[in-house]
């Protein structure tokens, strides 16, 4: 039991010494610095790219929310849901083609204001004509003004009732009430989608219902017979298609 104890420590007792002298060895190493700030033109200060590399990786964790809160995402996902709820299937398609057929329908959306968000605000930046700071509030317009567009006027006044400001135009609005205002209009308009997707299918189920009570099939359950008829129409209206036009077509394009 002991030889087997120390045969267990014996990799711990040689690399301690090195523990032990690991801080001395690289004291006498010329430290990195996190932090310089160094002073540009007109007052403007620049930070140091190790600085500029945190915040770049502060910022990569907010960016499911960004997907959600800024992009087409969340009308669509939450459509495709809807759906998925209204043909009466479980798991099929599963929740990762759901996400992935979204994510990649909302990067077709907002290839025109991703594109321009790069010409205006990235290229530049790359190029260093602007610092990095001017490059996201330059890279943020188009986005601003794709949400403004998609934002209903009603939503917008209960944001900026309940943060209790007033804007004299709808460009000096702040990104944190246009953000929850956007997404209460996406929100809004997925199930206005939702409702219309809806009405097809639960005439099937009614009308499957009604046949089974009338021939006195009353324990057996609708949804299964059902289910059927409701994949076969959606099949031959080609609906898949459908949606996608569709909700590709409420953004206008």
């Amino acid at each position: 039991m002991t030889v087997a104890l120390l045969k267990r420590c014996l990799p711990l007792l040689v690399l301690f010494p090195g523990l032990l002298l690991a801080p001395a060895a690289f004291a006498d190493l010329p430290g990195i610095p996190a932090f310089t700030v160094q002073p540009g033109e007109n007052g403007t200060e620049e930070y140091s790219v190790t600085l500029q590399i945190l915040a770049l990786m502060t910022a990569l964790t907010f960016l499911p929310a960004m997907l959600m809160m800024m992009t087409s995402f969340t009308r669509i996902i939450v459509v495709f849901a809807i759906l998925r709820q209204a043909l009466g299937l479980q798991a099929t398609p599963s929740n990762q083609i759901l996400l992935g057929l979204a994510l990649f329908l909302s990067i077709f959306i907002m290839k025109p204001v991703l594109e321009e968000a790069n010409r205006v605000g990235l290229q530049p930046y790359m190029q260093e004509e602007v610092t990095s700071l001017e490059a996201v509030e330059l890279a943020s317009q188009p986005f601003r003004r794709f949400m403004l567009e998609q934002t209903r006027e009603s939503d917008l006044a209960l944001f900026m009732r309940i943060a209790d400001v007033q804007y004299e135009t709808p460009e000096d609005v702040s990104f944190w009430v246009l953000m929850p205002a956007f997404v209460t209009s996406e929100l809004k308009t997925a199930f206005q989608i939702g409702f219309i997707l809806f009405i097809p299918f639960l005439i099937i189920d009614m009308v499957v219902a009604s046949v089974l009570m009338a021939m006195g099939m009353m324990m057996l359950s609708p949804i299964i017979i059902s289910l059927p008829f409701k994949i076969m129409l959606f099949v031959l209206v080609d609906g898949w298609a459908l949606i996608m036009g569709t909700l590709a077509a409420s953004y206008g394009i």
